[in-house]
């Protein structure tokens, strides 16, 4: 019945800060952005190269996520890569903290760790 992952939502504090990330550090190309005035929310639809989208929402007073210790719900979102490396000196470069490349015990690929803006994890997973 699924046949993949079509996207992920996000809601953010700060929706340029937010918005820059997505788009000028990760890259990622934007399908639509809308303004709801109802809900002074806006909603931004960024696309990945497999086809599959994050959707970046607004809204005022959003609680923050609880992280540490985890918290249930989502745990974090991956993103694969063919070099976790070279990813992870590119996203150094434009100033964002990396953890340490790390080996996934059970497959054997390199995967690491950093954050967007809201402290939402995100990994790099190498192909």
């Amino acid at each position: 019945m699924l046949l993949r992952i079509h996207h992920a939502a996000i809601i953010c504090a700060d929706y340029e800060r937010s918005r820059r990330f997505y788009t000028e550090v990760l890259g990622l190309r934007v399908i639509a952005e809308t303004y709801r005035e109802a809900r002074r929310s806006y909603k931004l639809d960024l696309a990945l190269p497999d086809g599959a989208q994050i959707e970046l929402f607004s809204f005022p007073d959003a609680p923050p996520r609880p992280s540490y210790p985890e918290a249930q719900g989502l745990r974090h979102l991956a993103f694969e890569v063919d070099d976790v490396e070279q990813g992870k000196r590119d996203l150094e470069a434009k100033g964002i903290v990396v953890e340490p490349v790390r080996v996934d015990e059970l497959t054997g690929r390199r995967f690491t760790f950093f954050a967007d803006p809201d402290g939402l994890p995100l990994e790099l997973y190498e192909r």
